[in-house]
Formats: structure tokens, C-alpha cells, sequence
């Protein structure tokens, strides 16, 4: 049984302990507001450019850019998004159960962040590149990951290019999503994608047709003007995946500290109530003797 310095040695520690999950907390709610803004933020501009490139595809051939070139061979290259750190719930666990159920073993990755990055390694994946991004995420470091998936995929060295990452839904949900990003989908341009940000929403038929009957004038060409939407166009959605991963990462581990400083706060009481008892037992104890010496005294 435990004596009281003891119990007051671990109430000291637990006290330690929740004083830095709180702080981890407050800096993840923090973070995770910038990266929320960061989402908001390109709902416009993702629009816009949806409506121009519902445009362009309407005044060009079904195969007018390599980008939009649909293979019927199975070599396959997953972006994976995790996070650099630890303390955020199970947040790079769920997202590496995804990745095991949706993605060929064949597959080849590239990663940004750590942890899975370690995961997939020691599990005999193919590792082509490995990536570092700050926080919050600057738009300039998404362009050389979505051209080194854009080259590969270009030059044929794979048929099909997805990306893993964990999708922001709300400050307690972060949903680990696996989403084709080559080749890009003619269908799909102009309509709501699977994550939050871009784009606000489903372009109906007479959202469309306004888009399109726009008098629009390309120059050099309505080609020449895709030629260079689409790479920028992926390059965004690259973006927008690490936005969301960076923004899932931070709630979900404010969400985790929060936990962690509740659970400290309830087995501090809980040790301070035993720490009473043990003391109190002592001090009874402590009586005892001194009445049973008066009386042996008398």
C-alpha cells in the first residue's frame, strides 16, 4: 500500500502533466483556427475556377490534355498526408486502416509527414519521395508535390495518381478519405468535391449554362488556356488536401488533450481523496496510541 509521500509524489506529477495538456490544447485550438481560415479562404477562387474549366472543357476534345487521358493499366501512386508529431488521437491510425483497405499493396507512395511515413516504410511499401511542410501551410511548398504527381503521371510512369489525407468535417470528426487526383475526371469538373473548401457546392444545369454562355475569349486558344489551368488546378487541390489534414490534425489533437487534462483532473481528485484517508487513518492511529499510553500511564 502506498504511504503519503508517495501519493503526494504522484499528485505532483499528475498536476505537471495537465498543466502541459492544457497548454498543448490551447496551442492546438489555435492552430486549428488558422487552418480552418485557411479552408475558407479558397471556397471563391476554387468556384471561379471550376466555372472556368467547365467552360474550357466545353470548347475543347474529350482528350485534349494529358491530365484528363484515362488508362486502363493499374500502376498506382497514393500521396499520403500524416502528421509530424504524435498526441492526436488516432487520427494517423484510422487514416493508415484506410489507406490498408483502399489502396493496392502494389501501390507506390509519397508522403508528407512523419509518422505514416515510418508506417508504410516498415511496411515494405515503395517510398519515391518524402516531403516537409510548415505551419500553417504555404501555398508555394503544395506546387513541387503536385508536379512531381503531375510529371509521373505524365510521363506514364503511372496510370493512376490518389491521395490519401484526413478530411476536416467538424472540431470532434476528421474522416480518412482516399480520392483519385489523376487523371482528372471530365465528369467531376465543376462539381462539389468530396472535402470541404473546395468549391461550395454542386454546379446545377443552370449554373452551368450561365458559365458557359459567358462570352468568354480564350487566348491563345481554349487548349492553350487549359494547358495551363489544369496543373494549377491540381496544384490547388494538393493545397486543399494539406489544409484539411493540418486542420484535422490540430482538432483532433486539442480534442485528445482535452481528454488527457479531464482524465488528470479526475485522478487528482481521485489520489487526493485516498491521500485524506491515509492521513486521516494515521492521525487516528496516532491517537490511539497516545490514549492507550495515558491509560497504561494511569
Amino acid at each position: 500500500m502506498a504511504n503519503l509521500r508517495d501519493i503526494r509524489r504522484r499528485i505532483k506529477s499528475v498536476k505537471n502533466t495537465a498543466q502541459i495538456t492544457r497548454a498543448m490544447q490551447l496551442v492546438a485550438a489555435a492552430k486549428m483556427k488558422k487552418a480552418q481560415d485557411q479552408a475558407v479562404a479558397g471556397r471563391d477562387y476554387a468556384d471561379l475556377l471550376n466555372q472556368v474549366l467547365v467552360n474550357l472543357k466545353e470548347n475543347t476534345g474529350e482528350e485534349a490534355h494529358q491530365l484528363l487521358e484515362k488508362r486502363e493499366g493499374v500502376r498506382e501512386l497514393v500521396l499520403v498526408i500524416s502528421t509530424d508529431k504524435g498526441l492526436c488521437g488516432a487520427l494517423n491510425t484510422n487514416l493508415g486502416k484506410k489507406i490498408r483497405a483502399e489502396v493496392s499493396p502494389d501501390a507506390d507512395v509519397v508522403t508528407v509527414g512523419r509518422k505514416l511515413r515510418q508506417q508504410l516504410s516498415k511496411a515494405g511499401r515503395t517510398m519515391i519521395a518524402d516531403f516537409e511542410v510548415k505551419d500553417p501551410v504555404p501555398f508555394a511548398e503544395a506546387r513541387p508535390i503536385a508536379k512531381l504527381l503531375t510529371k509521373l503521371f505524365v510521363e506514364g510512369k503511372y496510370d493512376k495518381v490518389s491521395v490519401a489525407f484526413n478530411n476536416f468535417v467538424s472540431t470532434l470528426v476528421q474522416e480518412p478519405t482516399v480520392v483519385q487526383l489523376l487523371p482528372i475526371s471530365p465528369a467531376g469538373l465543376g462539381e462539389k468535391l468530396a472535402y470541404e473548401g473546395v468549391g461550395k457546392g454542386h454546379v446545377e444545369e443552370t449554373d452551368r449554362d450561365e458559365a458557359l454562355s459567358k462570352d468568354y475569349l480564350f487566348e491563345p486558344s481554349a487548349d492553350g488556356v487549359l494547358e495551363t489551368l489544369l496543373p494549377l488546378y491540381v496544384n490547388f487541390q494538393v493545397y486543399q488536401m494539406l489544409v484539411e489534414s493540418r486542420a484535422s490534425e490540430h482538432s483532433a489533437r486539442m480534442v485528445a488533450m482535452k481528454a488527457a487534462t479531464d482524465n488528470a483532473k479526475k485522478f487528482i481528485k481521485e489520489l487526493t481523496l485516498e491521500y485524506n484517508k491515509l492521513r486521516q487513518a494515521a492521525i487516528t492511529a496516532e491517537l490511539l496510541e497516545i490514549t492507550t499510553a495515558m491509560k497504561a500511564m494511569e
